[in-house]
């Protein structure tokens, strides 16, 4: 299996990353409307649908650098929005994670 990294273009890689760079700043200086909700709605699918698509092409990796990358706070905000938005419930992750082995 090869690395993410192997197969990935590059220049898409580096507007992203860059783009990821702005965000990050802007919220650390307390700039949370930078991001307009639509804007979101746009990176937040594209990225999910990506992952998946890696994750169901056998191209597992880590979801986030490391635990420092964010916080857990953070992460429980998003999971439980992503769980509203598809209309899922906690049960429905746990019975799925068990069935996958994910």
């Amino acid at each position: 299996m090869s690395s993410p990294e192997s197969t990935t273009d590059n220049a898409l890689s580096d507007r992203a990353i860059a783009l990821a760079r702005d965000i990050d700043l802007a919220t650390l200086n307390g700039k949370i409307d930078t991001i307009s909700p639509q804007a979101m709605h746009a990176i937040l699918a594209a990225l999910l649908k990506a992952y998946g698509a890696n994750v169901e092409a056998g191209e597992s990796y880590p979801v986030l650098a490391g635990p420092a990358s964010v916080s857990g706070t953070d992460v429980l905000t998003m999971c439980g929005a992503l769980l509203k938005a598809a209309d899922l419930q906690v049960f429905e992750l746990g019975m799925w994670q068990s069935w996958t082995g994910r």
